[in-house]
């Protein structure tokens, strides 16, 4: 049996939310055991022209929910983009992984070879299959900010690994 559009997308995305929610748990309980001001950590970034922490948790939010909504030809999940702490930032991330939970297998069925356009800040790209937004898109776009993310996090002196990063591979 093929892979279903749903199977590389929906697991995929909920694993490193859920994942990327518990290093952020561990960002916040670092802050608290070294004094660090929760907001010097929410506002790092890995370069001066490169998205903040909570920026780049946005962004992973935006890219999974968004290319599902897609895919399924549905409204898209709008957020304010207002999160100004680790607790907003995980309930953001708790509202994505719900929202994409509601997705079943059947409603993103051959989604992988219909036509796809994504809105972008400079463009608006055109797929010519929803394989192609998914897999040369967005499950890029959303690996990049969760491992930058990640890596703002690990940068920050937060103890992080491997494991962390990955979380629950098998669920």
């Amino acid at each position: 049996m093929p892979l279903s559009m749903h199977q590389i997308s929906v697991p995929v995305f909920d694993q490193f939310l859920q994942s990327l929610s518990t290093v952020l748990d561990k960002a916040e309980a670092h802050c608290s055991a070294t004094g660090t001001d929760p907001e010097d950590v929410l506002g790092l970034r890995l370069a001066p022209d490169m998205f903040t922490l909570v920026q780049q948790v946005q962004r992973a939010c935006i890219h999974s929910s968004g290319a599902v909504a897609r895919l399924a030809g549905v409204d898209l999940l709008e957020e304010a983009d207002e999160e100004a702490s680790f607790d907003d930032l995980r309930a953001r991330i708790a509202r994505t992984r719900a929202f994409l939970d509601g997705f079943t297998p059947a409603q993103l069925d051959a989604s992988e070879t219909n036509p796809v356009d994504q809105p972008t800040r400079v463009a608006v790209l055109n797929f010519p299959t929803g394989a192609d937004l998914l897999l040369r898109f967005a499950l890029p776009q959303f690996m990049f900010h969760v491992t930058t993310a990640y890596d703002i996090i690990r940068h920050s002196g937060v103890e992080v690994g491997k494991i962390d990063f990955m979380g629950a591979m098998l669920r």
